[in-house]
């Protein structure tokens, strides 16, 4: 077995170059920025910490092999030759998942089918054994096969890394973790941040915001699967929860306020925030968003309700034009929304200063970052109404209310 391993780790469009800094920080070799991916590489130790650490990613896989397979019979053999009596020990479990885009075996079932059956003939040669019992522990072993080209890959996290741990609910339509990170570091959170969000629903973006600040590892309250991988000891584990134990800021001036017009929404984020830890950071209020003055030095991050969390589009603009009433009246160091409202500019009364192309689950959203901009920085040009690839087929004018 290597010393060290090929590690891939996805995330979300729009959150590359946030995963990249905080890959950087943790030590990561090789760093390589793809499309919703990040390859790198580091031993066992790197496991456990990219697992503990990372914030904007979705979760780390080992590469276990690259090869074309165009065939089930190329298929097969790609797997076969890959030493997984290394890594699986003779009970193990392993169940197959995958994709396939733009490729000759475009079943997927058929693949997993194929892929099985040449990790279970590797195992009983090798482990001298005419039973695999699938009693122990798991082994998730993930493919993509993109263009005939095919990734063999072993899961280390398990459940998704934007399941932290501390949100137990949340109301309709939430934020991903992972994607509230990536929004934190956009808007310049630092350790001395006042951060505010009038529509702060569960807490998410507040919460995510405290703990960077805090510098409070985003995995230190769950388990990841590859804590029952033989080849990653539990003292590498040990050690590196205790790093970053050690690593955590709790004395910052770091102080957060969400406010939402939903009673339950703002409970619901009060226990979240005693879940993460950050109680003492965040303080969550019952406010109408056309009450909201936001205070001059604080950072707004907020994910405006649209879609599952407005039952009209109506309703989303009249609150968006709303809190662009409200900023302009209390100005204050920036303001950071993402929506998936490709006329928010429209509503909100003001061009942004910046836009950034980004996903939450499955929806096409855009941040839209409002700031003090230096003189040589030029306002974004108003988003198209062709819609969120960005390309702009006639002249869009402005309309400012």
């Amino acid at each position: 077995m290597p010393a060290k391993f090929e590690l891939i780790a996805p995330c979300f469009f729009g959150c590359e170059s946030t995963a990249k800094f905080e890959l950087t920080r943790i030590g990561a070799e090789n760093i390589r920025v793809d499309d919703g991916r990040l390859s790198f590489a580091g031993g066992a130790e790197m496991i456990a910490a990219a697992n503990l650490n990372l914030r904007t990613v979705e979760r780390v896989m080992m590469l276990l092999a690259r090869y074309r397979a165009a065939t089930f019979d190329d298929l097969f053999d790609g797997v076969y030759d890959i030493p997984w009596e290394e890594l699986l020990p003779a009970d193990a479990a392993f169940p197959v998942t995958g994709s396939s885009l733009n490729s000759q075996l475009s079943s997927v079932p058929a693949c997993q089918s194929i892929i099985k059956k040449a990790v279970v003939k590797r195992l009983m040669a090798k482990h001298h054994t005419s039973v695999l019992p699938e009693t122990g522990a798991e082994y998730k072993i993930r493919f993509m096969l993109r263009k005939d080209q095919c990734e063999i890959m072993l899961d280390t996290t398990g459940d998704g890394l934007h399941k932290r741990g501390y949100r137990r609910n949340a109301m309709e339509a939430p934020i991903r973790e992972t994607l509230a990170a990536t929004i934190a570091d956009l808007g310049r959170v630092r350790r001395d941040s006042l951060v505010e969000d009038p529509f702060c629903g569960s807490g998410t973006l507040l919460i995510e915001a405290a703990q960077k600040a805090m510098n409070i590892a985003p995995g230190l309250k769950r388990r990841f699967a590859a804590e029952r991988y033989g080849f990653v000891p539990a003292a590498i584990w040990a050690e590196q929860r205790q790093k970053a134990l050690a690593e955590a800021k709790l004395d910052v001036g770091f102080e957060a306020f969400g406010y939402d017009i939903d009673p339950a929404a703002v409970a619901l984020a009060n226990a979240n925030a005693k879940l993460a830890g950050v109680e003492k950071r965040c303080h969550f209020e019952v406010a109408d968003v056309a009450d909201f003055a936001a205070k001059q030095e604080a950072i707004v991050l907020t994910n405006p309700p649209y879609g599952e969390r407005m039952s009209t589009i109506e309703g989303a603009a009249k609150l968006a034009r709303t809190l662009g009433r409200q900023m302009e009246a209390h100005p204050c160091a920036g303001v950071y929304a993402i929506t998936a409202d490709m006329d928010f500019e429209t509503h909100y009364g003001k061009r942004a200063n910046k836009r950034r192309k980004m996903y939450n689950g499955m929806i096409p959203c855009q941040l839209y970052m409002y700031y003090s901009a230096p003189k040589f920085e030029h306002t974004a040009k108003p988003m198209p109404k062709s819609g969120f690839d960005g390309k702009r087929t006639a002249p869009n004018r402005f309309n400012k209310k």
